[in-house]
């Protein structure tokens, strides 16, 4: 059964303090893409690498704050075509088996054997695609937001959520001529694609601030801002709608599927209970799947990592396997 969280006091459990990395650089991929990557920390402790979401949405500075950076070796990368990666909003080659190859071919650039892997939202759905590929890097899992890239999960977000942000919906599907309407992930990918900026941008502008306007428990005007910059804005819309109209390259239940590959993998899994963009379900369906991970339902947190009672769990979590394995 889940642990409904004891609503840790985000005071006593604040991230640490911001700082910046001591290497970083640009990797060379596949088919021109080039891999932002930067590592912060202590040079010589416990490694683990942070997933970031979207697919597409890039990872920013304030992501190296969850780490307590006297214990840990903090990595982060941008994804193919996301944030500080190069081409921004790049399609071509771009896949989770892609996205697999390049986190190998990062953690031996780093030359680490091993690693605790942290991921939210696409970044769970990416962390449990690797693990289950190579379970043998893996030192722990640290999971939130569960998103597992099935059907049934891409249609809520593209209808779904309508039955709790209305308003948001409707500004996303509305952008849209009526008879377009109907298959709102064909329309917004055909814009998407488009070369003219004139055409892409504005939607994936609108795109990106649905997603941001139903990421919170409560209104939050500076995150939705954030997801309508254009770097954000480009690189989560366009692939978003690529890996979603692919069935994000991966059976549909692939991740349940194989789950046993994780056997003996210390796993932590943390859902906000008003999680809209990644609904709990699919949190239950993975711990059903996996009882020896921990499950911490977060109860007044929606789907961002940055809710009180989600960040303060995280960075117990995180704390916590710091004395474990650090």
């Amino acid at each position: 059964m889940p642990a409904e969280d004891t609503r840790l006091d985000a005071r006593t459990h604040p991230l640490y303090p911001p700082l910046e990395p001591h290497a970083g650089g640009f990797l060379d991929l596949t088919a021109g893409h080039k891999m932002y990557w930067e590592s912060s920390g202590n040079r010589r402790g416990l490694p683990v690498l942070f997933l970031h979401g979207g697919p597409g949405a890039g990872a920013s500075p304030v992501h190296r704050q969850f780490f307590d950076p006297a214990v840990f070796r903090v990595v982060i990368f941008d994804q193919r075509g996301a944030g500080r990666s190069t081409p921004l909003g790049g399609l071509e080659a771009n896949t989770t088996q892609d996205l697999i190859e390049d986190i190998e071919r990062l953690r031996q650039h780093l030359g680490i054997d091993r690693w605790i892997v942290f991921g939210g939202s696409w970044g769970s759905t990416l962390a449990l695609a690797y693990a289950q590929e190579h379970p043998d890097r893996c030192i722990a899992l640290t999971l939130r937001g569960i998103f597992l890239g099935r059907a049934s999960e891409i249609d809520w977000f593209l209808y779904g959520i309508r039955q709790v942000f209305p308003e948001a919906w409707r500004d996303f599907a509305h952008y849209l001529p009526e008879p377009e309407r109907h298959d709102l992930l064909e329309a917004y990918h055909r814009r998407l694609q488009d070369p003219d900026p004139a055409v892409h941008l504005p939607a994936a502008r609108r795109w990106s601030s649905y997603e941001g306007s139903c990421s919170t428990l409560l209104p939050n005007s500076a995150l939705v801002a954030d997801y309508a910059s254009d770097r954000v804005a480009l690189g989560l819309a366009r692939i978003e709608a690529h890996y979603f109209r692919h069935g994000i390259f991966l059976p549909e239940n692939h991740l349940i599927e194989n789950i046993g590959k994780l056997e003996g993998i210390p796993g932590t899994i943390v859902q906000g209970r008003y999680d809209a963009v990644c609904p709990p379900a699919s949190a239950d369906d993975l711990h059903h799947a996996w009882p020896e991970a921990d499950y911490f339902i977060v109860p007044d947190a929606g789907h961002s990592a940055f809710e009180p009672g989600t960040r303060a769990r995280l960075v117990a979590t995180m704390d916590a396997l710091a004395k474990k394995f650090g």
